[in-house]
């Protein structure tokens, strides 16, 4: 078993022109995440339900990897779709809606290096950049209080070569016989969970193995958040 997480490095301020922006870093895999606040502008949808709203874009550099991806296709993959939609999900989960204003909130998350859990580290930095994003939006007097209710952690785990590992890099992901995504809550409770057996199927016991170890990594990522906003 490998219980523990690879290195974090959490970078404020990354980018002065954002709103709110973190460089986050697991290990090699280094995600910028910059947020754009557009005042007075939600989706349609929104308008009647008379609430704001937050989203992302995900997309890796084009030698992010070992080997260059055009931006386009890397951009317009389903992948990528699929990730977008993740990081916004996870995000909306902590945040009531209704007490954010008539305002989007976009969420930039590029890949700078990715060796494994680029998900995972796109939320975690997502969530660090939303908090500052907030802040600001309350020390220019434009909210009240805060509408975020909870933390948000997110962390990779899986079995490889018959063990479980936390936080797998890009090696232990292209091997692993089962991969898992687990986001979660402050309170300890699931946003979302992803595991698919790529090379052998798990059992239930196995899985009740992989969702404590990515609770256990999940806190220790909560805690470094914590010190950092």
């Amino acid at each position: 078993m490998k219980p523990i997480l690879r290195p974090i490095k959490i970078t404020p301020d990354f980018v002065k022109s954002g709103e709110g922006s973190v460089l986050f870093e697991m290990g090699n895999t280094r995600v910028l995440c910059v947020v754009t606040i557009n005042e007075d502008t939600v989706p349609k949808f929104c308008e009647e339900k008379g609430i704001g709203w937050i989203t992302a874009e995900y997309a890796m550099l084009p030698r992010a990897g070992r080997q260059r991806t055009p931006l386009s296709k890397s951009v317009n993959s389903g992948r990528t779709q699929e990730i977008q939609r993740l990081i916004g999900r996870s995000l909306r989960a902590v945040v009531d809606l209704t007490k954010l204003g008539k305002r989007t909130i976009i969420i930039d998350c590029s890949v700078i290096e990715a060796d494994g859990g680029t998900r995972v580290a796109s939320i975690n930095g997502a969530y660090i950049a939303l908090i500052f994003a907030i802040n600001k939006l309350i020390g220019e007097k434009k909210l009240d209080k805060s509408p975020v209710n909870d933390y948000v952690g997110a962390v990779s785990t899986g079995i490889c070569e018959g063990k479980l590992v936390l936080d797998l890099c890009a090696k232990e992901d292209n091997n692993a016989d089962v991969d898992m995504n687990v986001v979660m809550t402050g309170e300890g409770k699931f946003i979302e969970i992803q595991s698919t057996a790529e090379k052998v199927p798990f059992t239930e016991a196995e899985l009740k193995k992989m969702l404590e170890l990515a609770r256990k990594g999940i806190r220790q990522i909560i805690t470094q958040i914590k010190k950092t906003i």
